[in-house]
């Protein structure tokens, strides 16, 4: 099985990783090592972001 492209870009994971609090853990151990939560709690925030963003962008 080959490996997956991500859709976010790294620089956008790692800036949600140090507004959540936890990017001392993927410094650390790297992406691996943070938990499902947060891993969750970034896909979250990168949607509340992009929607943010379309709301500033329809203005």
């Amino acid at each position: 099985m080959g490996k997956r492209r991500g859709y976010m870009s790294d620089k956008l994971k790692e800036e949600i990783a140090k507004e959540l609090g936890f990017y001392d853990t993927v410094e650390k151990e790297g992406w691996g090592g943070i938990t499902a939560r947060d891993a969750g709690n970034i896909t979250k925030r990168a949607i509340q972001k992009a929607q943010e963003q379309m709301m500033r962008d329809k203005s």
